[in-house]
């Protein structure tokens, strides 16, 4: 075990005498390496993770087993767990254990593997009725995949808003997708001030698209102040979460200058 897996399990298990009633040393530990920072079951407390480290996938599997017995918020990380080693029948078993329990995350996952066929026989029927199911709940990736679907009254872009609403007062997710709409003029007005200030309450909570919407819209000037320092620090973080558009970003800034050849190509980059 390294030391930070370690550290790790030490921390787990001085926490779970503080909290024993609400939730044991597995959970913990399974919430430290394998939460989803946006699953509507995750604790206020809990950070999560975009993508489950490599070198912790092992101990997700095990720990999240072994709470996944008394936690549908468990049996959901471990379907991340195994998704993340490619046990995809093993990720969609547990992720149909979660959906049965209520975990409107499991059900969007499931649904997913649904639309694309990975692992289980491609139905679009299915993964819709599971899309519907989450959207209803106030799931904010249920109510953007169902939209992406297409051909349901609840993918209508006006009712899509509605649905974000609710969500969109608590959860990263729900926020970075309402304010998408309202930024593109999605079912309804477009208001940059108001999609900025979804994207500031996304950024806060660390949410990579949020950081980078709001790195372009201090960049522009878009429904607030532009302030080139702010957005480039916004960018800097979404990077670091593994954003591609904000890094991308990062470097356009830093080779603005494109020399091009006598037919206007495009040849190279001055950098400084």
């Amino acid at each position: 075990m390294s030391k930070r897996l370690r550290a790790i399990v030490v921390a787990a298990l001085l926490v779970a005498p503080a909290c024993a009633h609400a939730q044991s040393a597995d959970l913990v530990l399974c919430d430290r390496v394998a939460a989803d920072p946006t699953d509507p079951d995750k604790p206020a407390d809990v950070k999560g993770v975009g993508e489950i480290a490599s070198s912790d996938v092992s101990t997700a599997i095990k720990y999240c087993a072994i709470a996944a017995k008394s936690s549908r918020r468990a049996t959901y990380e471990l379907g991340r767990a195994y998704a993340a080693n490619r046990q995809t029948a093993e990720a969609a078993a547990a992720w149909r254990r979660a959906a049965d329990k209520g975990s409107t995350s499991a059900m969007v996952e499931l649904g997913v593997l649904y639309g694309n066929g990975t692992g289980v026989a491609k139905d679009e029927a299915q993964a819709r009725k599971l899309f519907e199911r989450a959207a209803q709940a106030g799931n904010a990736r249920g109510v953007s995949n169902l939209a992406a679907l297409g051909g349901s009254a609840a993918a209508d872009p006006a009712q899509a808003r509605e649905l974000l609403a609710k969500p969109a007062e608590t959860n990263a997710e729900a926020q970075y997708q309402l304010g998408m709409m309202l930024a593109e003029g999605k079912g309804g007005a477009q208001d940059d001030v108001a999609a900025r200030a979804l994207f500031e309450k996304a950024a806060t909570q660390n949410h990579p698209g949020a950081l980078e919407r709001m790195g372009a819209f201090a960049a522009a000037g878009r429904g607030g102040p532009k302030d080139g320092d702010a957005a480039k620090a916004y960018y800097e973080r979404a990077a670091a979460l593994g954003d591609e558009d904000a890094r991308k970003a990062l470097e356009r800034a830093r080779c603005p200058y494109v020399i091009k050849d006598k037919r206007g190509n495009a040849v190279t980059n001055l950098c400084f």
